[in-house]
């Protein structure tokens, strides 16, 4: 018994002399970096015209900043120029550098209004003819929030909020939309799964909810998704909640007394997942980032003590809407380095939780006019897309 026991210990001595054991636990270790991608940088999508008539979709309110606003603080401008991200060429060159700097996977904001796609053309022209899109994974965010007249600079501070379009949806088209993403993205072999099953996000519960006439409603039609996914030869569907206030307020849902009303609501709908978008959703972001850091952790802890359904961090970069209504709340001291910071207790966070996919979620790639992007600018250079590098590594 002893001589086994010896010869154990000697076997282990030799393992980890030899790196061995070092080495096997390195490559066990994966992490999942996917920040969220808005699709609105692009010159191919007539649909666009409307709230940026220049042609160059979202990038006219940040090439008219200065000239709108003379001498206002927000003076941001992309190392890159202001690219068309529906070339297929130029997300070539993104995706390389996204890779290259620790970031595997696109969340795409996706749209539906009026019947059809809308800021599509950056996923179907762009990601999907790109010759290197294998490099990467992507999943769709079904932003199926109202459309009000944010975006449109020249009426953006109305007092008011017009809406233009809503988000909400009836049973069939949700059939429809459901259906057309399962053929032209979920069989994309770049398409994100967990454990084999496509992940789906949707951004706006509450209108979700609205659109198919109640909780009930909702909850088949998700039923009928889910079934759907299986037919496509898929085991199942990841379908990711959104986690944000609005979308646990639903009022006239009875939990029961079994369990918290917003696990019941959340299970009930049928949701096995969730991040957050944004920062902005779940705190007062005019303070300080390491401030916010510290509350973002704490509300990390109040979901894990209150769903049982996985949550995967998320981390924004910042946050300063000037560029679309001159006046905005703005993140202060979020720079690369405390960037880093946050990124590292995300990473705590999924180490923490082995039996669920390590995966983090960041706002975003390119989010321009809500000033929370990691491509490259005037101000940090590539200090945000070194951050994630230096946490997550990346591509040699």
């Amino acid at each position: 018994m002893k001589s086994s026991v010896r010869a154990l210990i000697v076997l282990a001595i030799l393992l980890i002399l030899s790196g061995r054991t070092i080495v096997h636990a390195q490559s066990r270790q994966h992490y999942d970096v996917a920040a969220y991608l808005y699709p609105a940088y692009a010159s191919d999508d007539p649909r666009l015209r409307p709230f940026w008539p220049m042609g160059f979709g979202e990038w006219e309110t940040v090439m008219t900043m200065q000239q709108r606003n003379p001498g206002h603080y927000w003076n941001r401008k992309p190392l890159w120029g202001f690219i068309n991200e529906a070339d297929p060429s130029v997300m070539e060159m993104e995706i390389d550098q996204a890779v290259r700097h620790g970031i595997n996977v696109f969340i795409f904001d996706w749209y539906w209004f009026d019947g059809r796609p809308f800021m599509e053309t950056t996923l179907t022209n762009g990601f999907l003819k790109a010759k290197n899109r294998s490099k990467m994974k992507f999943y769709l965010m079904w932003a199926n929030h109202d459309v009000v007249n944010t975006w449109d600079t020249r009426i953006s501070q109305l007092p008011e909020q017009n809406v233009i379009w809503q988000g909400s949806i009836d049973r069939d088209e949700f059939e429809k939309i459901c259906r057309r993403n399962i053929e032209l993205f979920f069989k994309q072999p770049e398409y994100y799964k967990i454990e084999g099953r496509p992940v789906f996000m949707i951004y706006d519960v509450a209108n979700f909810i609205k659109g198919l006439g109640g909780i009930e409603q909702a909850a088949d039609a998700v039923k009928w998704f889910k079934q759907e996914v299986k037919r496509a030869g898929f085991p199942g569907l990841e379908l990711q909640f959104t986690m944000w206030a609005p979308n646990l307020n639903y009022s006239g849902f009875d939990a029961g007394k079994s369990e918290k009303p917003e696990n019941a609501f959340v299970n009930k709908l049928g949701f096995t997942s969730s991040s957050h978008y944004q920062f902005a959703h779940f705190l007062n972001v005019n303070q300080d980032y390491i401030d916010l850091m510290e509350q973002a952790r704490k509300e990390w802890e109040h979901i894990d003590s209150t769903f049982s359904i996985p949550y995967y961090p998320h981390i924004s970069i910042g946050w300063d809407n000037s560029p679309r209504i001159r006046v905005s709340p703005v993140v202060k001291n979020n720079t690369p380095e405390n960037f880093e910071k946050a990124l590292r207790m995300a990473r705590d966070y999924v180490d923490k939780h082995p039996k669920q996919v390590q995966l983090i979620t960041i706002n975003s790639w390119n989010e321009w006019t809500e000033t929370s992007y990691l491509q490259p600018d005037n101000i940090y250079g590539y200090g945000y897309l070194e951050a994630v590098r230096k946490v997550f590594g990346g591509e040699k």
